[in-house]
């Protein structure tokens, strides 16, 4: 089953289990919000994670 929490975040049974990834990647929500809870900024977490892209930007703002 997949749901489409929005336009970036989706979960989805066959990918990681269920846990919230963003769209098109493996890359799960917590990962990156563990991250932007470490202190790093988005360029490092692209560095990380190359496969996100700069429309995901808008959407950690609101995580700081």
């Amino acid at each position: 089953m997949r749901v489409e929490i929005n336009e970036y975040i989706i979960v989805d049974t066959e990918i990681c289990h269920g846990k919230p990834t963003f769209k098109g990647t493996r890359i799960m929500v917590w990962q990156v919000l563990e991250m932007l809870k470490a202190g790093y900024g988005f360029e490092d977490i692209l560095r990380e994670f190359p496969s996100l892209t700069t429309a995901h930007k808008g959407r950690f703002r609101f995580c700081r």
